[in-house]
């Protein structure tokens, strides 16, 4: 009985250990991708209608062999600090599973190690506020390796904006405008109109 229950629990804690060591942390993954994108610091595009080429490769200083476990790419695009502020569901986690940093799915694609680009065009249900672009590279077991992305370690350079649509158009807001310019001049002549008519009356 003791044999069974050493057994069972020598299981679980190897399951345990198991699931635990799948966790990535963004703090143990190193930079070894060179990311770029085509829109320029402080450029502000409009979801729905703008795009963005994203080109990246592997950084060529990083030792012989580092991407030999690479499989995959995947391209996001992510808040910059100044659009997280007050917003936990944009918030910053060291680990990956829980990091809300990189919401916005660019583009996934077989890895290689050069002459990569990507052209997409913003999803009209991007939020407005302040991105960067950064890329992951995934092995086999689908785990973060290594990154890459377009500002520097602190999120504060080469930052873009996206400004979301209102679902409103002009021609909506002159129809509005003089709707209610009609609506003022009725009002105003029927006031006329009926102080006409108490002074004929009196």
């Amino acid at each position: 009985m003791a044999a069974r229950v050493f057994l069972v629990t020598s299981l679980l804690l190897s399951c345990l250990l198991q699931i635990c060591s799948a966790e990535t942390y963004f703090s143990s993954l190193q930079r070894t991708l060179i990311v770029t994108a085509s829109p320029k610091a402080g450029e502000v595009l409009k979801s729905g209608e703008d795009k963005i080429t994203v080109s990246w490769s592997l950084n060529q200083t990083v030792p012989a062999g580092t991407d030999s476990g690479y499989k995959t790419v995947k391209v996001k695009l992510c808040y910059a600090p100044i659009s997280q502020v007050d917003r936990a569901w944009r918030k910053t986690k060291d680990l990956l599973s829980k990091d809300k940093t990189c919401q916005h799915k660019v583009v996934s694609t077989p890895y290689k190690a050069s002459n990569n680009s990507a052209e997409w065009t913003v999803e009209r249900d991007v939020p407005t506020a302040t991105y960067f672009v950064r890329a992951y590279a995934y092995d086999g077991e689908d785990q973060e390796v290594g990154y890459g992305q377009t500002t520097d370690a602190h999120k504060a350079t080469n930052l873009f904006e996206v400004q979301a649509i209102t679902g409103r158009h002009s021609s909506l807001d002159i129809a509005a405008v003089c709707f209610s310019a009609f609506s003022l001049l009725s009002l105003f002549g029927f006031f006329f109109l009926e102080k006409r008519k108490a002074r004929v009356t009196k």
